[in-house]
């Protein structure tokens, strides 16, 4: 069971940016090009970047509502709660769901900044990313340092800006920035290549994990146009499905051979799956590694249990089969203000989630694995 000394972390969760975060602090050339956040009685408050629509707050800020209350609004800052956006009620909202830290996700910029990495201007784009990583560091995070872990977005279409990035932010206290699931569905090379070998030093380097949210790499292959639309029962199921794919992309390539202690941590595509997927990936390579470009020593479930982790919201069949998945790979996440969070129900369903698991088990799996892979040490 959760003993009650034990203090919950949740590794996915997301900013509501408030509407001054760029215009705070670009440079006076970059303001109206900028992310904007704008207010008119069609749209409500949606956000403008480079002059066209970048979103409103949708799914993304209904926390506190009754399930047959939610909808594809809020369409205002007006219409959630202050947690959303405001750090320190935020807090006192975590203090009532009974989370003691958050690792955060951004909401605009999109789950892997892939908004402000598609500007045309990439000099704005990257001005734009250092902005929110400075609110996430200055604003966000550091009034509460032992509640927030810092995660940042980095310029992933450029390699080299990207590790500067990584380096830069390191030095004001970041633990972990997001990156996209699968780099080749957005046109970027995949994890098979060398692409990436600077962002994965770096990130090796400074002891921080890469946190990949599902849906970062876009709608899960195949999903009809209206399962991510007038049906999005249907997208919303299948998310996993990425985290699946992502698995198998990192597991089969070079990746964890090449840096060994670099760690990818797959948000909010639950953990039922990860079993079959381990079983069907290691049986696929001990049969076909002789003829494929792959690694032909090591096992890739060995890889899962040292660079690759996963949380859950709720997840009975992950929680059943935890001994499969390893119980230093598993995290939870609370999701807090999106659709799937449970707040100010959370301590209680995670206690009901954990009540046959043994003691120790819970410990990990709700603090110590996160404690441990974002170099996030208690205080005191």
């Amino acid at each position: 069971m959760l003993e009650k000394d034990v203090q919950i972390i949740s590794v996915d969760d997301h900013v509501i940016e408030h509407p001054n975060v760029w215009t705070d602090r670009l440079p006076a050339k970059f303001k109206e090009a900028g992310p904007n956040l704008v207010r008119d009685a069609v749209n409500g408050d949606h956000w403008v970047f480079e002059g066209a629509p970048a979103g409103n707050f949708a799914l993304n800020a209904v926390v506190g509502r009754a399930k047959e209350d939610i909808a594809m609004d809020p369409r205002s800052y007006d219409d959630m709660r202050d947690g959303c956006h405001d750090i320190h009620e935020r807090i006192k909202d975590m203090d009532i769901e009974g989370i003691h830290a958050q690792l955060n996700f951004p909401n605009m910029p999109g789950f892997a900044g892939t908004t402000l990495v598609n500007a045309k201007d990439k000099e704005l784009a990257l001005a734009s990313i250092q902005a929110y990583n400075d609110f996430i560091l200055d604003e966000w995070c550091a009034p509460y340092p032992d509640r927030q872990i810092p995660l940042m977005v980095v310029p992933w279409w450029d390699v080299d800006l990207t590790v500067k990035e990584i380096h830069r932010t390191a030095d004001k206290g970041a633990k972990s920035f997001t990156f996209v699931e699968l780099p080749h569905k957005l046109g970027m090379p995949s994890w098979h290549t060398d692409h990436w070998n600077p962002m994965l030093q770096a990130a090796q380097d400074r002891e921080m994990p890469i946190s990949i949210h599902f849906g970062s790499g876009g709608a899960p292959l195949g999903v009809s146009e209206e399962g991510m639309s007038t049906n999005f029962t249907v997208g919303i199921s299948l998310f996993a499905l990425n985290s699946a794919m992502a698995t198998a992309e990192l597991l089969l390539s070079p990746v964890f051979h090449n840096y060994p202690d670099v760690k990818f941590v797959l948000s909010e595509g639950g953990i039922g799956w990860v079993p079959y997927m381990l079983e069907r990936i290691d049986y696929v390579w001990d049969r076909h590694r002789w003829y494929n470009d792959v690694n032909r020593e090591v096992k890739p479930s060995e890889n899962w249990s040292k660079n690759m982790f996963a949380p859950f919201i709720y997840d009975d069949a992950g929680i059943f089969s935890r001994h499969l998945i390893g119980i230093d790979n598993i995290m939870f996440e609370s999701d807090y203000p999106h659709s799937d969070s449970n707040w100010p129900h959370t301590r209680k369903m995670l206690e009901e989630s954990l009540a046959n698991v043994p003691n120790d088990e819970c410990a990990k799996i709700a603090e110590g694995n996160a404690r441990r892979v974002y170099n996030f040490p208690r205080k005191g």
